[in-house]
């Protein structure tokens, strides 16, 4: 059976369990499929990029937010009666 990679780095999960850091360095900042027996078993990406994801993802949400509250009301407020 093929397996989908979503990655262009790839590396053994015996290379891996033998020296993450190298492993990760070694991808130079992308991310790397961790193959056990083939087949991804994980991906590994270095917390720069984690954080982008993250920060992304947040942002996806944000947008669903606004999108969901323009189509409400608007409500006029003077800035001095807050």
């Amino acid at each position: 059976m093929t397996e989908i990679i979503l990655s262009n780095i790839t590396a053994s999960i015996t290379e891996f369990k033998g020296n993450p850091t190298k492993t990760v360095e070694s991808a130079l900042g992308e991310p790397i499929a961790i193959l056990n027996r083939n087949k991804p078993a994980f991906y590994c990406i270095p917390a720069e990029k984690y954080e982008t994801i993250i920060e992304m993802l947040d942002d996806a949400e944000l947008v669903k937010i606004i999108k969901k509250r323009s189509a409400q009301k608007e409500i006029e407020a003077d800035i001095n009666d807050l």
